[in-house]
C-alpha cells in the first residue's frame, strides 16, 4: 500500500512532529513522576500520617490524586567534573589542599491554577519564580512567590516575582558578586527592576542562598515566608525565619502603580533577614516557598530529605524533589488534612481548615 506522506496539506509534518515530541515530553513527565523511589517515598509518608492504602490509581480527596501535574525536570548548570581547575584549594606548591564542596541541584513545582498558567515556563511555576546558578566560587538558588492579590486589579503577580529572579540570577554572574552578600545581590536585583521605564507592579517574597564554596560556608537572605531548611543526621541544622507582618500578611518587596506609594504595603531589601551556617558533605538543602511549608507537616520533609544525604545523583535527587511537590500539591486540595497553615490559624483564633491552594515550588539541593 502506498502511503503519500504530503498528506495534501501544508504542513501537516511539522504538525506531526509537534504532536510526537509533546507525546514524548508527557511520558518523560510520567516516567518522573511514577519512578518505584518517588512513589514509595508517598506511599510510606501518607500511610505514616494516617492515610488509608487504595488500590485505584486516583481519589477524591484522602488519597494522592495522579492525575498528570504540570512538572519538568529542571537539573542546575552542570558543575565540572572533580579535578578540574576550580574544584580545589592548592597551596603555593601546586599541591592540592582540600577539595571544594559544590551542589547537586534540581527543581519541581506546580502552578496553583493551572487554567491560568497552562503551560510550563522555564523559572516559573504559576506566580513563583525561581532561579539555580553557578560560578567557580558560589552556587546560587532563589526563589520568589508573587503576591496574588494583585490580580484583582489586572495585573499578573507572576511578573514581578519573575522580572526579580532574573535579575538576580544575571548579576550573581557578574564578577562583582560577593558569595557572603546574596542580601546586596537581592537589593540589586530589586533597583533593577525599580529601574524599568515600563514599571513592573507587583509585589513578591523571596529567598536567595549562596554557597561560598571557598569556605563551605551558606550564606542566606530572607524577606516573607518562602524559606529554607538545611538537614543533616535526619534533623534541621539551619532554618529562614520567618517573617509576618500578621498571619498571612508576610514581608514582601513591592513595586506600587505610580502615586499609590502610600497605599501598597512594602518592605525594603534591608528587611531581608541574613544568615550563614558552615555546611558539610551529606547536608540537604530544601529552598521552598510557603505553598509547601503551608501544606506539608515538617517531620515528612525531614524524612525525604534525610534519606538524600551524600546523593549526587541528580536523577535521584529529582525524584525526591517531586515527592515533595506531589505531596504539597495534594495535601492542598485535601479539605480534610490538618496542614500547618491550619494549625496556625487555630492559635490565633482564626477559622481555617484543610489544605491551602497555592503554587508550589521546590528546589532541593545536596551538598557533595
Amino acid at each position: 500500500m502506498d502511503v503519500d506522506y504530503t498528506l495534501g496539506i501544508v504542513g501537516s509534518r511539522r504538525r506531526i512532529q509537534r504532536t510526537l515530541i509533546s507525546c514524548c515530553e508527557h511520558l518523560l513527565e510520567m516516567a518522573l513522576i511514577f519512578t518505584y523511589e518517588s512513589a514509595q517515598f508517598l506511599r510510606r509518608l501518607w500511610l505514616g500520617s494516617g492515610g488509608q492504602e487504595s488500590t485505584q490509581e486516583s481519589s477524591s480527596g484522602d488519597g494522592f490524586e495522579w492525575n498528570r501535574p504540570y512538572l519538568k525536570r529542571s537539573v542546575a548548570p552542570r558543575s565540572r567534573n572533580s579535578g578540574g581547575e576550580g574544584d580545589y584549594i592548592r597551596g603555593e606548591d601546586t599541591k592540592i589542599i582540600s577539595q571544594l564542596p559544590r551542589l547537586v541541584s534540581v527543581a519541581c513545582g506546580f502552578a496553583k491554577d493551572q487554567a491560568v498558567y497552562p503551560q510550563y515556563n522555564r523559572g516559573k511555576f504559576g506566580e513563583d519564580a525561581w532561579f539555580i546558578t553557578s560560578t567557580p566560587h558560589a552556587h546560587i538558588m532563589g526563589v520568589a512567590d508573587g503576591v496574588g492579590g494583585w490580580r484583582s486589579y489586572g495585573v499578573d503577580p507572576g511578573e514581578f516575582s519573575s522580572f526579580l529572579m532574573r535579575s538576580c540570577e544575571r548579576l550573581s554572574r557578574s564578577p562583582d558578586f560577593l558569595p557572603q552578600r546574596p542580601d546586596l545581590l537581592l537589593a540589586s536585583g530589586y533597583r533593577d527592576l525599580l529601574g524599568q521605564k515600563c514599571p513592573i507592579v507587583g509585589s513578591c517574597t523571596a529567598c536567595i542562598l549562596s554557597l561560598n564554596r571557598r569556605n563551605s560556608t551558606l550564606y542566606t537572605a530572607n524577606i516573607g515566608d518562602s524559606g529554607f531548611l538545611v538537614v543533616r543526621s535526619g534533623a534541621v541544622v539551619c532554618r529562614s525565619r520567618e517573617q509576618q507582618h500578621h498571619f498571612n500578611t508576610p514581608y514582601q518587596l513591592s513595586s506600587p502603580p505610580p502615586g499609590h506609594e502610600l497605599n501598597v504595603l512594602s518592605d525594603g531589601p534591608e528587611s531581608a533577614d541574613s544568615q550563614h551556617f558552615p555546611v558539610q558533605p551529606g547536608d540537604v538543602i530544601l529552598l521552598a516557598t510557603d505553598g509547601v511549608y503551608d501544606n506539608v507537616p515538617e517531620s515528612f520533609l525531614i524524612e525525604i530529605l534525610s534519606e538524600m544525604a551524600g546523593i549526587s545523583e541528580a536523577v535521584r535527587l529529582q525524584m525526591a524533589a517531586n515527592a515533595v511537590a506531589l505531596m504539597a500539591r495534594t495535601l492542598s486540595q485535601n479539605p480534610n488534612h490538618d496542614s500547618p497553615f491550619s494549625q496556625n490559624a487555630r492559635r490565633l483564633n482564626i477559622e481555617a481548615s484543610g489544605g491551602k491552594p497555592d503554587d508550589i515550588t521546590v528546589l532541593l539541593a545536596s551538598v557533595v
